[in-house]
C-alpha cells in the first residue's frame, strides 16, 4: 500500500506527493484582483490568491495542465515558472503553445514518468467536455489525467479536469479502476454571451460521478477563488453528502493536506 499526500493550493491547483514524486496540477499563482478573459465575451475575476507561494513549494517533478487557455487553470505567473519545474504534461495544442519540452496528449493517450529509485507512473489522458454540447470549438481542448503505478491497492488517482458529466466521462470507470478522485466542481457559468450555460460539473453531477466511480477517496477542487464559480463549498457540500460514498469525501481548505492510501 502507498500513501499519497495531497495539498490543496487553491482553485484547481493541488500538489500530489507520492513515492518520492512531487506532481503539481493546474498551477495558478497570480495574486487576486485581476480580470481574465476566456473568449466569446466571458470574463472572470480572481478573488483569492494561492495559499502557498511558488517558492514555498519545493522541487516539482511534473506539472499536469488540463488546458492552457483559461487563466483559472494556468495563469501567467505559472507559465513563467513552468521551465523551472519538471515535465509539463498537457493537451497537444497546449504543448505546442507552451514549448520547453511539454508533452501533449490526446484523450486516452498515455505517457510515463520515470526516475531512478522511484516507481514509474503511467499517466493517461481522460475525456473532458468543458461545457454544453457543441462548445468544444469555443472552450478548446481539455483533458483529465489518471495516474497509475505499481503498488497501488485502491486503484488509480484520477483528476477529472474541467468538464461536465457527459457520456464519455461516464466511460472512465469502465476503463480505469479509480481509487482516488480529485474532482473539479464549481458549476462554472457566465452571465454574458453564454447566458447560464454550465461549463463544469455542479455538485449534483459530482455526486452522480462519485456514485458511478465508487472511489476509496474523493477530494473536491476547483470551486473557490473565482467569480465564475457558482457553487462554493457551502453550496456543494450538502449535495455531495447525498452520495452513497459521502463518508469518503475529504474537503480541504486552501493550504490544507490529506494523506490517503492509494
Amino acid at each position: 500500500m502507498t500513501e499519497a499526500r495531497i495539498t490543496h493550493v487553491g482553485g484547481p491547483t493541488a500538489l500530489i506527493e507520492v513515492a518520492g514524486w512531487r506532481i503539481l496540477t493546474d498551477p495558478t499563482f497570480d495574486p487576486p484582483g485581476r480580470r481574465y478573459f476566456f473568449g466569446w465575451g466571458t470574463t472572470s475575476r480572481k478573488l483569492a490568491g494561492p495559499s502557498i507561494a511558488p517558492d514555498e513549494l519545493g522541487s516539482i517533478d511534473a506539472v499536469l495542465v488540463t488546458h492552457h487557455h483559461h487563466g483559472d487553470n494556468l495563469d501567467p505567473a505559472a507559465v513563467a515558472l513552468l521551465p523551472q519545474w519538471g515535465t509539463t504534461i498537457t493537451t497537444v495544442k497546449a504543448a505546442a503553445a507552451l514549448g520547453h519540452g511539454a508533452v501533449g496528449l490526446r484523450t486516452w493517450d498515455t505517457t510515463t514518468l520515470s526516475a531512478p529509485g522511484k516507481p514509474t507512473i503511467r499517466i493517461t489522458a481522460t475525456p473532458c467536455r468543458h461545457g454544453p454540447v457543441g462548445s468544444d470549438p469555443i472552450t478548446g481542448p481539455v483533458v483529465g489525467f489518471s495516474l497509475a503505478w505499481e503498488g497501488q491497492s485502491n486503484g488509480e488517482l484520477w483528476i477529472t479536469g474541467d468538464t461536465v458529466l457527459f457520456p464519455a466521462l461516464r466511460e472512465v470507470p469502465a476503463r480505469i479502476n479509480v481509487g482516488t478522485l480529485l474532482i473539479h466542481l464549481g458549476s462554472v457559468r457566465f452571465r454574458y454571451m453564454s447566458g447560464w450555460l454550465r461549463y463544469t460539473m455542479d455538485a449534483r453531477e459530482g455526486a452522480a460521478l462519485i456514485d458511478l466511480v465508487g472511489p476509496a477517496h474523493v477530494i473536491p477542487v476547483h470551486y473557490e477563488g473565482w467569480s465564475h464559480f457558482q457553487q462554493d463549498r457551502d453550496r456543494a457540500e450538502p449535495v455531495l453528502a447525498t452520495s452513497k460514498y459521502a463518508d469518503r469525501i475529504t474537503w480541504l481548505d486552501p493550504g490544507a493536506s490529506a494523506v490517503v492510501d492509494v
